[in-house]
This record gives structure tokens, sequence and C-alpha cells, in this order.
């Protein structure tokens, strides 16, 4: 992809996210809409979004018992975003149900399937707050467990933090797509993500897309805000 940036659309509305589709057009490789946009507006409201032929991310992180993410997962494959979410920490079979299922679906319906991630440690818990949930270990302990597992169930890419992507792309190989949330450019506050980095930082660490949201979507002007992380990318 010759633009790694998908912007994180966190809204309720879809004039508002078609709006920014047609700002954002030509200045990032695509968009991420997640549980909020879907629980508000549903599939018609992704349809809407896809209908100016933005490259969609339906990020619901689906988590549950392996038939009910199968189900899921046909549903998601008639409406043929690029990429969507799973939870790791569902297990090897939820994950390879969910693949299954996703591929059987678009092949029914002569698609390309829908590129599959499974999501490892959220951006938004440190060390503290994975303890308190129980996990041991440190941060990279668990997500290399979990990408193994993915791996292991024919997931197509990782979701992880910006500090993981080294160890992930010597554990995979090139074969997964990483995608790394917890992006901010040197110029933006952190917000609420705790394991951030920079852009560049992040590709040059082995990402293959970058997830920035407020940011763009914040600043006085979104379309500016874009093409100064294109241009900070190729160096200029």
């Amino acid at each position: 992809m010759s633009n790694p940036v998908f912007v994180a659309l966190d809204t309720t509305e879809t004039g508002h996210a078609a709006a920014m589709a047609a700002r954002l057009g030509g200045l990032v490789g695509g968009l991420k809409l997640g549980l909020e946009f879907f629980t508000a507006q549903g599939p018609a409201g992704i349809e809407a979004v896809a209908h100016g032929g933005a490259r969609l991310f339906l990020d619901l992180k689906l988590h549950d018992i392996p038939n009910t993410v199968a189900g899921a997962m046909r549903g998601i494959a008639r409406l043929a975003p690029a990429y969507t979410t799973i939870h790791a920490g569902g297990g090897l079979e939820m994950m390879k149900a969910a693949v299954e299922a996703g591929r059987e679906e678009a092949a029914r319906l002569g698609r390309t399937p829908t590129k599959v991630l499974a999501v490892t440690i959220l951006t938004s818990l440190d060390e503290a707050a994975m303890q308190a949930v129980g996990f041991t270990g440190v941060v990279l302990d668990q997500v290399r467990r979990m990408a193994d597992l993915a791996q292991r169930a024919g997931v197509d890419g990782l979701v992880c933090s910006p500090h993981e992507v080294a160890a992930l792309r010597v554990q995979v190989g090139t074969a997964m797509t990483l995608v790394v949330p917890g992006i901010r450019p040197a110029w933006s506050e952190t917000g609420d993500q705790k394991r951030v980095m920079t852009p560049r930082q992040a590709l040059d660490q082995g990402a293959d897309i970058l997830v920035i949201g407020r940011p763009i979507t914040a600043a006085p002007d979104s379309a500016a805000a874009a093409r100064r992380i294109a241009e900070e990318l190729e160096g200029r």
C-alpha cells in the first residue's frame, strides 16, 4: 500500500464520517470505523461511507464463542471492508472459525475476502492495567503468545502497540500484516494511549498500517494534518 495511514473516525454520525472520507480522499490509505459507529448506524452506515470509494477498516474486535463469531464474520463479509478485527484472546478455535467463515462467505459472493486482524493487547493497557485484570508477566510476553496463536489460526495480521512491532516482525516474518494504533506525531497530544510512537518510528520498526485518529480528525484542518503526516513519512 502506498499510503499506510488509516484514519480512525470516532463518530456515530454517517454524515460526519462520509464528509471526512470526502475531505481526506487521496490523502490517506483508508478509514477505520469502530463499534460505536456500527452500533449506531449498522450495515447501512458502513455502506454509505464506502459508497464514496474509501477503503474501510471495520474495527469490531469480535470476541465470543466460535460459532457466534463465525456468524458475525459472514455478515462482515457481505459488507466487504478491507480489514476487520477479532480478539486473539478468544482463542485458537475462535480465530480459525472467524477466518474460515469470512473466506467462505466472500467466495460464495464472489468478493475479495476481508483480511482478519487479531488484536493482541489494547494500547490503552499498560503493565499495571494488565496485572489488574489477571495477566502475568510483561506485555511483550503476552503479545508473543497471542501472536503465535493467531498465526496458527491463519489470520492475516495482528494489531499491536508500536512498541511490540519490531519483535513481532521478527517472530511472524513478512507474511502477516502488522497494524499499529497508538500512533501520534511528535506535534500532537498522546490522549488516552499509553504506549505510543510517531508514524515514522513505527514504520521503521516494521509496521505496515498506521492507525491515526485525533491528530487528524481533531485538527482545525484535517486535510492539512493528513498531508503533514504524509510529508513526514516521505522525509520532507
